[in-house]
């Protein structure tokens, strides 16, 4: 697995809620490239730091009202591209 920083993971997850909605599809998809502690831990964060909202018990979704989505990096483009 591909060491990512903390924002990487950051901006991974949100793509990923972007993506599908549905926490238990989001952790699925990625946890071929981060490990289900760190998917939880981040999600987890984001909910803490309202970037992320909850909509129902298993949908996510990104709180653009309150912050906008960070850019996607290159180095991560491909990573979302095949989720």
């Amino acid at each position: 697995m591909t060491e990512f920083s903390s924002e990487e993971k950051t901006i991974l997850v949100q793509y990923g809620i972007k993506k599908f909605e549905n926490e238990e599809i989001i952790v699925e998809k990625l946890k071929s490239v981060l490990s289900e502690k760190d998917i939880q831990r981040t999600i987890d964060t984001l909910l803490g730091t309202q970037r992320v909202r909850r909509i129902g018990p298993e949908i996510l979704e990104n709180n653009e009202s309150h912050t906008e989505l960070p850019e996607l990096p290159d180095n991560l483009k491909p990573i979302i591209d095949n989720l």
